[in-house]
């Protein structure tokens, strides 16, 4: 049959082999055709899969980038053949319950007459019977976000699902209307502005508590009906965190008045008070708590007020090991400021005795000092006065002291005092009070007699007055902690500005079963009934209500309502709060007279049973629990003294006189007979579970008037581990908590649901003929086509209704299917691919061949017009170079020659002067000295020697110039030669030219220039030779000059040098400075100048001839310079 029009299917973000989207399209053969299509999805399509919400995969984004060609289906018989081998490799996998009473996954490998064979995933083959095995969920739907979108809810699938989660930090989990939390453990990236901004612009929709709140506060604004977040779960469980998580988005969304600040600056009061570490959680609430925060029509937060329940006072007195009494006792003795300590007298914690029961002062990553500066803060915050403040912690103060206070026997009856001490003294200045009436409180009770109510003194005994202390200060502390709540909801106060709506965060405790389970348990579960009957019914209504709008019949819902339990508690006046109260206000009733009592009245409840002694035990929707009857009296009375009562109100403190007020409001006449011995007056008007469960209904019929969201808490195990998941534990919890209650209400009902149109969409390429295109008609079809019974499923008016299972068998073949054909689309996609990339190939190899050929011949080009230019500019620096050191060597030749010649005329010029004088003056034969010339001749010859020998160091220095500078020129001169070399070659034959051009003139003429030209070559030949010999002569004789000179320099040192060294040492022997016994200093020195005179003559006498010497050397090489340049004019003259 030939499809009319295209039929769009869904995404399948949940499969994850799967590619994006897919379409049905018709082709004009009549057949139908299935195609892959890479088109943008819109964001409508994300929710059409049930499965949708679950945890992000990977998508395979491979098989969406390419088109696939449509495949022709065959008939039925050929639908399925090639899903041969997928079938084969398929093994179905169930739950197997191991000895330990954890589920794990196993695989039937073959499926026998009497039982199944299956292997677990280390390996271990078992054959059991097929009726133990529990139907396990196919892999898509792993870690699923709702547990009711799981095929099989049964319990090894739901613990498995939580963990898989939970191995991730993906804590959050639904179970329809709640949301189960797992505590972690530790912090995980889930919280913080960006998270809340997300959640309020709808961009995250995962569960989340900040998802519960957000609903809460939008559904109140639209139905202007007050909401309520409920938050249960064991100690430990995260309860406390979840509140604080949801006030925080509250606060941020309907923050703005600033009351929003106040109201999460409660938390750490609260904590501090009614806080403690015990052995299961280190900040484990010890009373119940709602907080109703009230918005004003706009959305924003006018105000809030908190309610407490049945507070812990027993912690107060007493504790377990390794458990804490409540955090302020630690925090204020670790924090107090000094002055606050000498005030109240402050000691360590181990050194009271109310703290030194659990030996355990400190709790891991807990700075008590630091909460104790964030309490301070807080209350602050709340506007508690600092004079409060103090007497806050005044009364702290007091009732640790009052575990420290001791008795002393004073009689032959055991009748007690209280021991006049530092702990008695301190209690009475903190309270305020007189330290007679405080020894009288603790140690005597007046009592009433008679009907004229005649008053009588009773002294108690040891264990009496202990009672008596320990109930003063468990008063104390517990009218402290209402007066702080109190305190609290007067700065939080709405007033004019009420509008009626609110949203309550109700933190109470959750179901508790220990191994000795007492009073406290007993109120805990009882209240545990009351919202577990509250939380079915709600959830019964809200299936009720959607299947009433689709016109399904609901009635095959079986509801099973915990009502008998409660008949059990309520009961009157056979029941077991009436009979408590009834018990507690006989004098004589004991906790053996109650459990007695219990087992004649209520043995025939189905609900109880009796045990020995004093046990008895409840059947609970969680299990049974059995309670000790021990303490259940006198916890329940929790009465306190008339003569406490007027102790405090004696005080000259305002917060005890206002405990007492509130203590006598509650009082009553006695009741009963004349003589009673314990004073009615000093007895609550109401039992402690009287009061708690009238607190309990108000609480509930509070509740029945909002719209309830459920957080389930679970503790995954009992050693605050994270990553430690602990099934049975867990499994106990989800019982405890009624998670698993909901799961088997969907169970019983319709929990797979979806829209005719999505169903249509996601299934109906499976049918093999469409009569119509009718979304409800196109469902049907295929519900009837793969043979699901009626009674597995509903037709409503938008929605199927299936149930458990039911949608996984359509699953698993839609999944085989689509398997099918990505296998052809895989192998075409992949034989396109192929080819395009070799085609590709051989383009891309062409193409990459040209480029690197021209990318090459311009970088070639580029290199030689760099050798080009580098070679051009190397030639240019060359040439500078050489040519201004040429011009530093001939400016510096032209100066020293210059020098030279200057020197030589000057020394000529002199010597000239001096031969003319000494003709003048020889014709005188005689020359008569007389000393004093002689004296100035001296003096002359010794300035000439000074200067003689600065000369001869010039003449040194000079001389190496002089060298260096020889050596230059012997190099010019060799150029030279070769240049003279080059004229003569060429002279030569300018010459034979000439000589040939004027033979026809005149031969005698060219005969006389040829032997002028010959004589000429020959002259300057010869004068070449000359003038070498005689420059190597002058060299050598100018070297010989200068070594004569640098020895007389040396000995005219050496001598001067002797001289001074001894006439130094006869000055010194003449004056006694040296021992010198054997010599004449008058004749050594005579002799000493004789020989210095002699030495000088000699000297004097070398000295002139060897300037006679010098200047013989130098007028030779004068004449040898003239000629030189004589006969190079000469030369120049014949070139020219």
């Amino acid at each position: 049959m030939t499809q009319s029009k295209v039929l769009s299917l869904p995404s399948l973000r949940s499969v994850r082999s799967l590619p994006r989207d897919f379409r049905l399209i018709s082709q004009s053969d009549g057949g139908r055709m299935m195609m892959f299509s890479d088109e943008n999805v819109s964001g409508s399509d994300y929710d059409e899969s049930p499965y949708s919400s679950m945890v992000p995969v990977k998508e395979d984004s491979s098989l969406v980038d390419y088109a696939s060609t449509p495949v022709k289906e065959s008939n039925v018989d050929l639908k399925w053949s090639d899903t041969t081998s997928y079938a084969s490799k398929k093994k179905l996998q169930s739950w197997f319950q191991l000895p330990n009473g954890n589920w794990q996954l196993a695989t039937i490998l073959r499926t026998l007459i009497d039982g199944s064979k299956i292997i677990l995933a280390e390996g271990k083959v078992f054959k059991v019977s097929a009726e133990i095995l529990v139907p396990a969920n196919p892999d898509i739907l792993g870690g699923v976000d709702d547990l009711l979108q799981l095929s099989y809810l049964n319990e090894p699938s739901v613990l498995y699902n939580l963990q898989y989660r939970y191995d991730r930090d993906i804590i959050y989990t639904k179970a329809g209307p709640v949301l189960v939390a797992i505590n972690p453990f530790k912090r995980i990236p889930l919280y913080g502005d960006d998270y809340i901004e997300a959640y309020k612009c709808k961009s995250i929709e995962n569960p989340h508590v900040y998802a519960i709140a957000d609903t809460a506060l939008h559904e109140m604004m639209r139905d202007e009906v007050n909401q309520s977040i409920i938050i249960s779960g064991e100690s430990g469980a995260g309860k406390t965190e979840a509140a604080k998580i949801a006030m925080q988005y509250l606060a941020s969304l309907g923050g703005g008045t600033g009351i929003e600040y106040e109201i999460l600056k409660t938390n750490p009061i609260l904590e501090a008070f009614g806080n403690a570490k015990t052995l299961r959680n280190d900040n484990s609430s010890r009373f119940g708590k709602l907080i109703e925060i009230h918005f004003s029509k706009t959305g924003k937060i006018s105000g809030a007020r908190v309610q407490t329940f049945l507070l812990e006072k027993s912690r107060v007195v007493q504790c377990s090991v390794g458990e804490r009494s409540y955090h302020i006792f630690y925090q204020l003795c670790a924090g107090a400021p000094r002055r606050l300590k000498e005030k109240l007298h402050l000691r360590n914690a181990d050194e009271y005795e109310y703290l030194r029961q659990g030996a355990c002062y400190k709790i891991l990553g807990v700075d008590d000092a630091d909460q104790f500066r964030i309490v301070l803060d807080s209350m602050d915050i709340v506007h508690v006065e600092k004079e409060d403040q103090d007497s806050v912690f005044a009364m702290l103060a007091g009732v640790l002291w009052l575990g420290n206070v001791s008795f002393a026997v004073v009689d032959s009856e055991n009748h007690v005092e209280p021991v006049m001490d530092e702990a008695l003294i301190n209690v009475a200045t903190l309270i305020g009070c007189n330290i007679e009436a405080l020894t009288l409180a603790l140690s005597t009770r007046r009592m009433r007699i008679g009907k004229k109510n005649d008053t009588i003194i009773q002294k108690l005994t040891l264990a009496q007055a202990i009672d008596s202390r320990d109930a003063l200060a468990k008063s104390i502390y517990s009218c402290l902690f209402d007066w702080l709540v109190e305190q609290i909801n007067k700065s939080l106060a709405v007033g004019k500005n009420r509008t009626g709506r609110s949203i309550s965060i109700l933190d109470i405790y959750g179901f508790e079963s220990f191994e000795r389970n007492s009073f406290e348990q007993f109120c805990i579960n009882y209240a545990n009934e009351r919202l577990q009957q509250h939380f079915n019914r709600h959830l019964f209504k809200l299936e009720q209500e959607e299947y009433m709008q689709d016109g399904i019949d609901w009635a095959k819902i079986e509801f099973e309502d915990n009502q008998d339990c409660l008949y059990l508690f309520e009961k009157k006046p056979l029941g077991l709060l009436s009979l408590l109260d009834e018990e507690s206000m006989f004098p004589n009733g004991t906790d053996t007279t109650f459990a007695d009592k219990l087992r004649r009245h209520l043995s025939l409840n189905p609900c109880f049973r009796g045990e020995r002694e004093k046990a008895f035990t409840v059947c609970h929707y969680a299990g049974e629990v059995s309670y000790d009857t021990t303490g259940f009296l006198e916890k329940n009375r929790d009465l306190l003294h008339l003569d406490s009562i007027e102790l405090l109100s004696s005080s000259t403190c305002t917060l005890p006189q206002a405990f007492a007020s509130a203590m006598l409001t509650q009082s009553e006449k006695p009741v009963g007979g004349t003589l009673h011995k314990s004073s009615r007056a000093d007895s609550q008007k109401f039992s402690v579970a009287t009061k708690f469960k009238g607190q309990l209904f108000q609480l509930m019929q509070r509740l029945e008037n909002t719209t309830p969201h459920f957080i389930r808490c679970i503790k995954p195990n009992n050693f605050q581990s994270p990553g430690n998941y602990n099934q049975g534990l867990v499994l106990h919890q989800l019982r405890c908590c009624g998670v698993l209650e909901v799961v088997r209400i969907s169970r019983s009902g319709f929990p797979t649901r979806m829209s005719h149109h999505k169903f249509a969409r996601r299934y109906g390429f499976l049918l093999e003929n469409v009569a119509s295109q009718d979304p409800l008609s196109v469902s049907v079809a295929i519900l009837q086509q793969f043979g699901i019974p009626p009674e597995m499923y509903q037709v409503g008016y938008t929605k199927l209704f299936f149930r458990t299972g039911q949608i996984g068998v359509l699953e698993d073949t839609r999944n085989r299917t689509l398997h099918s054909i990505l296998r052809v689309q895989s192998c075409f996609r992949g034989h396109k691919a192929r080819r395009q990339l070799r085609e590709s190939k051989r383009h891309i190899i062409g193409l990459q061949s040209f480029i690197r050929g021209e990318k090459t011949r311009k970088h070639y080009s580029f290199l030689l017009q760099r050798y080009r230019a580098a070679t051009a500019i190397q030639r240019r620096a060359r040439a500078r170079s050489v040519r201004k050191k040429f011009e530093r060597l001939n400016d510096a030749s032209t100066v020293i020659q210059s020098v030279i010649r200057g020197w030589l005329v000057r020394r000529c010029s002199g010597d000239i002067s001096l031969l003319q004088f000494l003709r003048r003056n020889g014709e005188q034969d005689e020359v008569l000295v007389n000393s004093l010339f002689l004296e100035e001749l001296q003096r002359r010859a010794l300035r000439a020697e000074a200067w003689l020998r600065d000369k001869e160091e010039e003449n040194e220095l000079i001389c190496q110039r002089l060298q260096q500078y020889e050596n230059r020129w012997l190099e010019y001169e060799l150029k030279m030669r070769s240049m003279e070399e080059l004229w003569q070659n060429q002279m030569r034959s300018l010459q034979t030219s000439l000589s040939i051009a004027r033979s026809s003139v005149v031969l005698e003429d060219s005969r006389r220039n040829s032997e002028a030209s010959v004589n000429g070559l020959g002259g300057d030949g010869s004068w070449e030779t000359e003038r070498d010999h005689r420059s190597q002569e002058i060299i050598s004789n100018g070297r010989n000059g200068l070594g004569v000179i640098s020895h007389l320099a040396q000995e005219f040192e050496q001598r001067c040098q002797i001289f001074g060294d001894d006439a130094k040492f006869l000055v010194e022997a003449k004056l006694g400075r040296v021992d010198a016994a054997s010599l004449d200093p008058d004749q050594e020195l005579l002799r000493l100048q004789q020989i210095f005179q002699e030495w000088q003559k000699d000297y004097s006498t070398r000295l002139k001839e060897t300037k006679i010497i010098l200047r013989s050397i130098g007028s030779s090489e004068e004449k040898a310079r003239k000629k030189w340049w004589e006969r190079k004019g000469g030369t120049a003259t014949v070139m020219l």
